[in-house]
């Protein structure tokens, strides 16, 4: 068993995606569209026109970590709490590399910096307002 983010990015999935692959070097394993969905036998429950070209599903990879995202039903505002995503580098430079990437047109909530358990850890919001920890392991 494993367990498995699923983000809801209402509207800015394409956008967070094209992000995460430039500035983190993910992988989008799987992207499928809405207008690529069969058509839905069941007239209460069909897409709401004007979300053909946004994400309803995608695969992406983030290092050895497989997630989840999608467009949603493409609400005003994605809205996250309650959890952070921890994304564990693998050096000091790595890790102070991918959280300046994440704060940019983001929050900082933690500077970059190191701590009595790692010599690299800070917390950040990023810009489509998804909270992240960036850690590198003490070693």
């Amino acid at each position: 068993m494993y367990v498995q983010p699923y983000v809801f990015f209402n509207g800015r999935c394409e956008e967070a995606l094209k992000y995460y692959t430039e500035k983190l070097g993910a992988e989008v394993l799987l992207l499928m569209r809405y207008k690529d969905a069969p058509p839905n036998p069941d007239p209460q429950n069909q897409p709401r026109p004007g979300l053909e070209e946004k994400i309803m599903h995608a695969t992406i990879k983030l290092g050895s970590t497989n997630w989840m995202a999608s467009d949603g039903h493409c609400d005003p505002q994605a809205t996250f709490s309650g959890f952070s995503l921890s994304l564990t580098a693998d050096d000091v430079e790595s890790g102070e590399k991918y959280f300046n990437a994440l704060a940019d047109g983001g929050s900082v909530t933690m500077p970059w910096q190191a701590t009595f358990w790692s010599k690299g850890f800070g917390m950040v919001v990023d810009r489509f307002g998804l909270a992240w920890m960036v850690t590198i392991p003490d070693a």
